[in-house]
């Protein structure tokens, strides 16, 4: 059985899920890509505050498209795959100082990211790429809250249920790009 994580209670439902092992995503998660995270490194250093709360939040890696015009399902989101996660590596250690709780997307991460994470005590989950279209469908809400001239770059607010994710790097500094580390 695939363990569940919600984004409400992430904290406490990472402690129990390690490197390699597969869950369901549910809850409100935050998209941002190389543009957005360059615009909100900005907003820090100019200690604006930022258009949601990083404490404990999720950052997906990604630029969902709009929904089909032609949509019988009803979905709310066209394709919302994973983008490779290192473009962000510049960005994320000040946002895990400030409480990032996890991180989504494809691919390796720098060693730093790796240090800061087990030091922060995020983690960091692995998306399937070319999967985009299959995401689409776990995905129940969606709503612009920044940067709208930045198009599917823009920071989104989505609510998902049931999204497949991998712990790729655990709490305990174990990833599944590398060896296990002593203590877990």
């Amino acid at each position: 059985m695939k363990k569940k994580i919600y984004t409400n209670r992430i904290r406490e439902d990472i402690i129990d899920i390690k490197a390699g092992d597969e869950a369901y995503l549910n809850g409100i998660i935050y998209t941002a890509r190389d543009a957005a995270h360059k615009k909100l490194s900005e907003m820090i250093s100019k200690n604006i505050s930022l258009p949601f709360d990083i404490k404990d939040s999720v950052i997906y890696y990604a630029g969902p498209t709009s929904a089909p015009k032609i949509n019988p399902l009803g979905i709310v989101v066209g394709s919302c795959g994973p983008t490779t996660s290192k473009r962000m590596d510049l960005y994320t250690p000040e946002l895990l100082k400030m409480g990032l709780a996890c991180t989504i997307g494809k691919g390796g991460r720098n060693p730093e990211i790796c240090d800061a994470m087990k030091e922060y005590g995020a983690v960091y989950l692995c998306a399937i790429g070319g999967a985009g279209a299959i995401y689409s469908n776990c995905i129940k809400s969606i709503k612009t809250i920044a940067f709208e001239e930045l198009g599917c770059e823009s920071v989104k607010e989505l609510e998902v249920r049931d999204f497949p994710v991998y712990m790729a790097f655990d709490i305990w500094g174990n990833s599944i790009f590398t060896q296990p580390q002593a203590g877990r």
